[in-house]
Formats: C-alpha cells, sequence, structure tokens
C-alpha cells in the first residue's frame, strides 16, 4: 500500500512538472473613454474670459477662505479639478509676491517629481503674459500656470487628481486635459 501511494505521489509530481512557460500577464487599467472636445466661454462677473470644455463642471471655490473670483473647473469623469484663483494687484511689491508663490508653489512637488520644467506664455496682443510649468513624476500636481497683465491682474492654476498620484496609470488622461489646459490659456483674454 505504501508503495502504491508513494508511486502515485511521484507520477503526480511528473504530472505536475509541464515543460510549458508561463510567465505572469502585465497589469491592466480600466478603459478610459474620452468625450469629444467641444468648449464654451466662460464669462461669470471675473474680470477675465477663457474657453474651457463643455464636459467640465465650473464652480466658485466653497473653501473658507476663498475670495470672489476662485473658481474650480471639475473633470467629474476623470476625479480631477483645474483650481482658479484670481489676484487684484495693487502694486509691485504685490506682483512680486504673487509670482515668487507661484514658483514656490510649483518647485514645492521637488520631493516627488522628477522634473519640472517651465516655460514662458507669451501674447502681447491681449496682455497675457505667465509661465507654465509641467510637473513629471508621481507629484500631486502635474501642470500649474500663472497668467497676468503685469499691472493689475493675476491668475493662478493648479491641476489635481483626486487619487494616488501613479503617473503611468494617469497619462492618458493628463495628456487629455493638458490639452484643454492650453486651449484655455490660448483663449485667454482680460477684461477691461
Amino acid at each position: 500500500m505504501r508503495y502504491l501511494i508513494g508511486l502515485l505521489c511521484i507520477c503526480l509530481l511528473f504530472a505536475g512538472c509541464d515543460s510549458h512557460d508561463y510567465s505572469p500577464k502585465p497589469r491592466g487599467f480600466f478603459r478610459i473613454e474620452f468625450p469629444v472636445k467641444a468648449y464654451q466661454e466662460y464669462n461669470d462677473g471675473c474680470p477675465f474670459t477663457f474657453e474651457y470644455p463643455k464636459y467640465a463642471v465650473v464652480a466658485h471655490d466653497d473653501e473658507k477662505e476663498a475670495k470672489p473670483c476662485w473658481i474650480n473647473v471639475r473633470y467629474p469623469q476623470f476625479n480631477g479639478t483645474l483650481h482658479l484663483s484670481y489676484e487684484n494687484v495693487t502694486d509691485r511689491v504685490s506682483f512680486n509676491k504673487l509670482v515668487e508663490e507661484a514658483h514656490t508653489f510649483a518647485y514645492k512637488h521637488t520631493v516627488k517629481a522628477s522634473s519640472i520644467d517651465a516655460a514662458h506664455i507669451y501674447y502681447p496682443d491681449r496682455k497675457v503674459y505667465g509661465l507654465y510649468y509641467t510637473i513629471d513624476g508621481n507629484a500631486a500636481s502635474w501642470a500649474q500656470f500663472f497668467l497676468t497683465d503685469s499691472t493689475k491682474h493675476y491668475l493662478h492654476c493648479s491641476l489635481y487628481f483626486y487619487n494616488e498620484p501613479r503617473l503611468d496609470s494617469i497619462q492618458p488622461v493628463l495628456t487629455f486635459i493638458k490639452k484643454d489646459m492650453d486651449v484655455m490659456i490660448r483663449s485667454f483674454k482680460w477684461k477691461k
């Protein structure tokens, strides 16, 4: 009986040793359905206008410290938000402080970012100037910019997604929303 059980175990061992080479399947992600690009104008009592996507929702910032022209452009289908905060510039000292805060705010992500690139925004015909920060890596914010006329208006924008910051999984959505941000910047105008 012991001989038969031992022979059966050896046969099962050899049957279990197959020469096929198995490898694990790569990790997959959910399929993302992107809406068709279409834009509408934001013109709601603030000293600026811009185009934003029709599939996004614009709402005034409801934080306790929020000022009147602080708005959020929400992307509910992607769990992301563009936070826009407007400041009225009163003098050169306050302007320099706002620009330095934008720089500090972008470079605060250095701990998690693999790189941070800054590009100039320059539309002299509309008096729209600024800097666009592209933040690569697993940082909390992947894109930020500020716009100004360098005399009395200043607007800062930050893009955040409300999930774990993993660039490999968010990259398609990030590319999609960055195109919307480009349209927003190209269409941006200060009201007189």
